[in-house]
């Protein structure tokens, strides 16, 4: 697959704005300031093909890519953050509950910060990603900001506070580095192939 033949196809703010073709759909999902964007530019080898804002909170609908006309990448809204009005928060909740309700993913992608404990935003994401069924990674963004003898411990910390099963992978990931992408495709390849 051709990480860099991406193009954006549509901002849905509904679930009738959801794409009516069916390919693989990979959700990225992140509190607000995770770098999301960052994780999916370093994903296709872009500097700034998903919007890296100054500001939390840019992405406020399902965003879709397609990516080598073999699978769409779904950009959800970030989550925890972001300075908006709580109307726009629940906005963004129905908005979410809406798309995993739909039964449309592949594989989840939910982002946390390798240098924290999982906020309870984060948990609940999980829970969404466990109770919905479909297979997801954990991609450990900021690992660069880590001390090697950080890391380890800090990863034990997100399996057991996300309640992660076995088979959920952790990816230690630095967005600024590179850090994970190799692995990252390959979990992107695996789903799409199935």
């Amino acid at each position: 697959m051709n990480f860099h033949n991406v193009e954006f196809l549509i901002s849905a703010a509904n679930t009738a704005g959801f794409p009516k073709d069916r390919l693989p759909e990979i959700a990225f999902a992140g509190k607000s300031n995770v770098g999301k964007s960052s994780v999916i530019n370093r994903l296709l080898m872009r500097k700034n093909f998903a919007r890296v804002g100054d500001k939390p909170g840019k992405t406020v609908h399902v965003n879709y890519f397609v990516l080598d006309r073999k699978c769409y990448l779904v950009d959800l809204p970030g989550y925890g953050f972001a300075k908006v009005s709580q109307s726009e928060k629940d906005r963004w909740a129905k908005l979410m509950e809406s798309y995993f309700a739909a039964g449309r993913i592949d594989l989840g992608v939910l982002i946390v910060d390798a240098r924290h404990a999982p906020t309870n935003n984060d948990i609940t994401m999980a829970n969404w990603f466990l109770e919905s069924g479909c297979p997801f990674v954990v991609v450990a963004n900021k690992l660069d900001k880590l001390k090697k003898s950080e890391i380890a411990p800090n990863l034990k910390t997100i399996r057991e506070d996300l309640a992660l099963p076995e088979e959920c992978n952790i990816i230690p990931f630095s967005a600024e580095k590179g850090t994970g992408r190799d692995d990252l495709v390959r979990v992107i390849l695996d789903a799409v192939k199935e």
